[in-house]
């Protein structure tokens, strides 16, 4: 009886992936409700990219540029995202809390722009007897405020997490957190997709202000207990650094730039197919409806075994810039097959390279976030994820803009016949992107290099692997 209950003990992580990532200071079930922030990031994502952008332009006929500049308006917040981790690192409260009051004041933000937003859109579609501009204007406070409720939560969200979680779990406890996020993202889409299949302006108020009561509600109970009060902190005369101090500090520690650049590459690699991919697999493979919507599918699946290959890499010991060059080299691979998907006309191919990309950008994300928390001391993690979230949203924001525009630049070279008579074809605009972002993956791996061999990066993996429990334990 005793060899068959240490055999299902065994077991259990293996088939539960993140069992193992549950310690004695962070029991599973506080880090399950802690992880519900990320689902409520996930929920204002896809909202905000997906649901929104197809109703303003198909059901509310608000002007295509004009539903371009309200999706772009929450990036505007993303460089601000170091100095709210900075913020939260050094924040002097008369209840004892660091991380809290800032999650909570995010969550606050996200509610305020969910609660105004529908009637903000139907103002701006011009379903009024007034003026249009209030309608501009308060959308786009609504979307300014999400953007900046979810960069807030999200960012001090992992920072409580890489205060509460002991470092030989770390790498399980990202992954755990990337997949809750996608998690929110399909469920979330899923969601919406069913309650507005009937269309109607009261239908959209209840669904965009019902996702304003959820995000309340599940980062309310992620907060609670979760961060214990410190007396220490309640001193409001007690020195601290300013942001340029510890900005300074942080910039010049290590090989701190490089890390920022060769994600800022890495990511911007991976953005920019975001919104080329069911195009191109329409357009260029005439695929139907149906199977370009499983595009997201195959990226959400390849997403989540990268996360997990990261984090059972990461567990034993592995380098995280070495599993983020990994998940470069992936992408290179992943980004031939959707090239030569097209002269070969072959569909298998073109998913096996979807479904590449987001095994790719599942091991480059996990990579370069654990490898930035590893770098941050216990007075510092809220800025090293600050930049490392600053840079990440900011570059994918950058790059999915660029990858239209460079389509669009492409296909009309080619077809004015600038290219020469060879590269008049329709697959000419995407295909320049595509091999863009295959150039900057092969930049990723130079920028990763050094950081491979840096000497502080060895020494670090090295003790993370030597704090790991045998795995017989």
């Amino acid at each position: 009886m005793g060899t068959m209950a240490r055999g299902l003990m065994r077991l259990g992580p293996g088939l539960l992936p993140f069992a193992d990532a549950a310690t004695a200071e962070l029991p599973l079930g506080r880090l399950m409700r802690l992880a519900l922030f990320q689902v409520t990031v996930g929920m204002a994502a896809v909202l905000l990219i997906g649901t929104l952008n197809r109703v303003m332009i198909v059901e509310l006929e608000v002007p295509a540029w004009i539903v371009a500049v309200m999706l772009s308006l929450p990036l505007v917040f993303a460089p601000f995202r170091a100095l709210v981790g900075f913020r939260s690192d050094t924040h002097r409260s008369v209840l004892g809390w660091r991380r809290v009051p800032y999650i909570w004041f995010g969550t606050l933000l996200q509610f305020g722009g969910l609660a105004i937003m529908p009637f903000a859109l139907l103002i701006l579609s011009g379903d009024t007897t007034g003026p249009a501009w209030p309608g501009h204007v308060a959308a786009a406070l609504a979307f300014v405020l999400v953007g900046a409720g979810l960069h807030t939560t999200q960012t001090v969200g992992l920072a409580l997490a890489t205060d509460l979680a002991p470092a030989h779990v770390r790498p399980k406890v990202v992954a755990l957190l990337c997949v809750m996020l996608l998690v929110g993202m399909l469920v979330s889409a899923v969601a919406f997709g069913l309650l507005l299949a009937d269309f109607s302006p009261l239908r959209l108020i209840k669904v965009i202000q019902g996702a304003a009561v959820v995000t309340l509600v599940l980062n309310g109970i992620a907060l609670w207990k979760q961060e214990a009060r410190d007396p220490a902190r309640t001193d409001r005369h007690a020195p601290r650094q300013t942001f340029s101090q510890s900005w300074a500090a942080y910039a010049n520690s290590g090989l701190a730039r490089r890390r920022l650049v060769a994600t800022g590459l890495g990511t911007a690699a991976f953005s920019m197919q975001d919104i080329l991919l069911e195009p191109y697999g329409g357009q260029i493979l005439h695929l139907p409806v149906a199977a370009t919507t499983a595009l997201t599918a195959m990226l959400a699946a390849g997403g989540g075994l990268g996360l997990l290959l990261a984090a059972r890499w990461l567990g034993r010991g592995g380098d995280a810039f070495r599993v983020a060059a990994a998940g470069s080299g992936t992408g290179i691979l992943a980004f031939s097959a959707v090239i030569f998907a097209a002269p070969l006309a072959s569909i298998p191919l073109f998913a096996l390279g979807v479904t590449l990309i987001g095994l790719g950008g599942g091991l480059f994300a996990h990579g370069t976030l654990t490898a930035s928390m590893a770098k941050a001391g216990p007075e510092e993690t809220g800025l090293a994820l600050g930049a490392w979230g600053a840079v990440q949203a900011s570059a994918a924001g950058i790059a999915i803009a660029a990858s239209g525009i460079l389509r669009d630049l492409g296909s009309y070279l080619a077809t004015s016949g600038a290219l020469g008579e060879g590269m008049n074809q329709p697959s000419t605009g995407y295909l320049m992107v595509y091999h863009l972002e295959i150039a900057l993956l092969f930049a990723t791996l130079v920028a990763i290099g050094p950081l491979v061999r840096d000497p502080a990066t060895r020494r670090r993996a090295a003790t993370s692997s030597q704090a790991l429990p045998h795995p017989s334990v």
